[in-house]
């Protein structure tokens, strides 16, 4: 069920109980979470914290916490399966969602008593309605008097007749609704995308409540941006969100403009800025930042030779030194610094770059720290996903979340420096999959395969990681291939989980069109591909589009997809 007053019906009621929060692990989700972890500070609230990386952690968590809990809050998974009939709960137990996954599932939505959906109501969801999908099943009795001995009078015999043509009617009846009910879950099932970040909504909820923090809207941008940077959410849904967030930063942050009282140099500040669309140019040097970020890689081919000539012409045309350009941001000229934007944007627009610029924002404390939100996006991303230590998943949760403190400085600047090899490896594996043609087309899809023994392949047997491989393959492969159809497939990608096991993680993106919706059909593809070969897939994640499987069964696997999707 939809709740349409968080603060009455969510709220008001989990404030005098124990709660359970299960956190998928991804940004969006862990900043939901940093805000209702500072609502329920406030308000003295018992709560336990537990990661779920997946559907199987999820229903391990519920059974060994059932007992003690009776509310559940789950950010970021839950709403786009049958919650019910996974976990089998009590009738006393309740679950609050806020997930923005989609579609959500029907179950949930018209489930009344233990479902409560948090998510925005103005976000396109287009559910069926109820009759479409439930009915009341009638008992159809048979008639005891189903066999005629021809001596009954006539008036019972055509009574009789009658009700066998209306029970025919009705079951024929049935068999159209349910025609109709799988048709109308197909089209509404067909295609997994996303809504409104969930930080967003559990901002909005601080907001009702008058306990919204400078904090908190800085973790709901950061949510907000971890969407546009996981490219989940269109560019007009992204704009459209930051203008929402842009008039709180105005209302929290307008004392900075006033000379009398202005705040000190200590307290947080947050600016809405038009930045460069380049990964972590400032606590890089703008050279690695250009060879790094996928925009700029892509657009202009630095994977060759030629691309890396544009570059150096690219650099030649800003007028910028490479000695400026090849040492840390911070140290470069302060003359060259102050026109930078306009320097690089006016260049980019010659070598076909048209949108480099990108509306965001920025956070300021002390003298010299200065972060934009794709930045801490991320370092957070990296820290949560990070192969280097042999720490456990929860780990790593528990230091990304605390990244996004900012009494924690030091996680943070780990996490910047595990993002900045993280997005080396990335650019890496997309130049050597581009010069080794390992993209391949499959006819209705694009396919490239990871082999064991590449550099960096334990990296992409995380999802996340894996999942910002294939987006800027994808975009680079667009930008080399001169065949106009292969321009408008989408990509599946797959890379080792566990050489012992013989198992491997694939992924499915969408094509990249100029009306690309963001919407992706590979999840329902997936399960109906492993369903008709019977192959051992395991369907753990909460982003229906990646997937586990055996590494013997993906050749008849990837049949079935083809021969599925053409």
């Amino acid at each position: 069920m939809f709740v349409s007053d968080c603060r009455r019906e969510f709220y008001d009621l989990v404030v005098t109980q124990r709660v359970l929060l299960l956190v998928a692990s991804d940004v969006d989700a862990l900043c939901a979470c940093k805000i209702l972890q500072a609502l329920f500070q406030c308000d003295h609230v018992q709560y336990t914290l537990v990661p779920v990386t997946g559907w199987q952690e999820l229903e391990t968590a519920f059974l060994e916490h059932k007992d003690q809990f009776k509310y559940f809050v789950l950010i970021n998974c839950g709403a786009n399966v049958d919650l019910l009939e996974i976990l089998q709960p009590e009738e006393d137990t309740f679950f609050f969602v806020c997930d923005s996954h989609r579609p959500i599932n029907v179950v949930n939505v018209y489930n009344d008593t233990q479902i409560k959906l948090l998510v925005k109501q103005d976000d396109d969801l287009n559910v069926p309605a109820y009759d479409d999908i439930f009915r009341d099943d009638e008992d159809e009795e048979e008639d005891s008097e189903n066999e005629s001995d021809g001596s009954e009078p006539l008036e019972k015999r055509r009574r009789f007749e009658e009700e066998v043509i209306e029970r025919t009617m009705k079951r024929r009846q049935r068999r159209e609704w349910e025609a109709r009910r799988r048709e109308i879950l197909f089209d509404y099932e067909q295609y997994e995308y996303h809504g409104t970040s969930s930080a967003m909504v559990m901002f909005d909820l601080a907001w009702i409540m008058s306990e919204d923090l400078n904090d908190m809207l800085w973790w709901a941008i950061v949510g907000l941006t971890d969407q546009w940077v996981q490219d989940k959410i269109t560019q007009m849904k992204y704009v459209t969100d930051i203008g929402i967030l842009q008039r709180h930063v105005s209302r929290h942050n307008h004392r900075n403009e006033d000379e009398e009282n202005s705040l000190s140099i200590d307290c947080m500040r947050i600016a809405f800025e038009y930045d460069l669309r380049l990964a972590l140019y400032q606590h890089w040097s703008l050279y690695e930042s250009l060879c790094n970020t996928s925009y700029t890689s892509a657009s202009l081919k630095l994977w060759s030779v030629q691309g890396q000539k544009r570059l150096q012409e690219f650099l030649a045309d800003m007028g910028l030194p490479l000695k400026q350009v090849k040492q840390k941001f911070n140290s470069m000229d302060m003359s060259l610094k102050e026109n930078l934007r306009e320097m690089i944007e006016e260049s980019a627009n010659k070598f076909g770059m048209k949108d480099l610029r990108v509306q965001t924002f920025s956070i300021h404390f002390g003298f010299k720290n200065k972060f934009s939100a794709s930045d801490i996006v991320y370092a957070t991303t990296s820290l949560m996903e990070n192969i280097e230590k042999e720490g456990s998943e929860t780990t790593n949760f528990i230091k990304a979340l605390d990244s996004l403190s900012r009494g924690n400085l030091d996680k943070l600047h780990q996490g910047l420096d595990l993002a900045k090899k993280q997005l080396r490896a990335i650019q890496q594996t997309v130049a050597s999959c581009i010069c080794t043609n390992l993209i391949i087309s499959q006819g209705p899809f694009l396919y490239c395969s990871l082999m064991e023994g590449t550099p960096d392949v334990k990296l992409f047997s995380k999802p996340v990681s894996l999942c910002l491989l294939s987006k800027y393959l994808l975009k680079s492969f667009i930008c080399s291939t001169k065949n106009k159809r292969c321009k408008l497939l989408p990509l599946v990608m797959a890379a080792p989980l566990d050489v012992e096991q013989g198992t491997v993680i694939m992924v499915g993106i969408p094509p990249e069109t100029e009306s690309s919706d963001k919407k992706n059909f590979f999840g329902r593809a997936f399960e109906k591909a492993a369903e008709s070969t019977n192959s051992r897939t395991l369907h753990n994640h909460f982003e229906m589009s990646i997937i586990e499987l055996k590494t013997e069964d993906r050749s008849k696997f990837l049949d079935a997809l083809i021969s599925l999707l053409s």
